[in-house]
C-alpha cells in the first residue's frame, strides 16, 4: 500500500542537499521524494512493502541530516 508523508529535515544548507536526499531515497526504493530546501522538508510517496519509515529515516541520517 502506498503511503504519502512529509518529514522535517534539519541540516540542509543548499538545494544540492535536497537533491542528494531525493537521489538516495529513490535509489533505495522510494517511489517519489520531493525535498524542499526552502521548507526544510521532504514529501514522500512509498510502498510500505518495499521500504518502511524506519529505513527511510536511516537513509536520510546516513546522508548527514536529522529527520523528525
Amino acid at each position: 500500500m502506498t503511503q504519502e508523508i512529509t518529514l522535517k529535515i534539519i541540516g540542509m544548507h543548499c538545494t544540492a542537499c535536497a537533491m542528494n536526499i531525493d537521489g538516495a531515497l529513490e535509489d533505495a526504493g522510494v517511489e517519489e521524494a520531493r525535498t524542499s530546501f526552502a521548507k526544510q522538508e521532504v514529501k514522500l510517496k512509498f510502498d510500505e512493502q518495499k521500504i518502511d519509515l524506519a529505513e527511510i529515516k536511516k537513509i536520510i541520517k546516513a546522508e548527514g541530516y536529522e529527520v523528525n
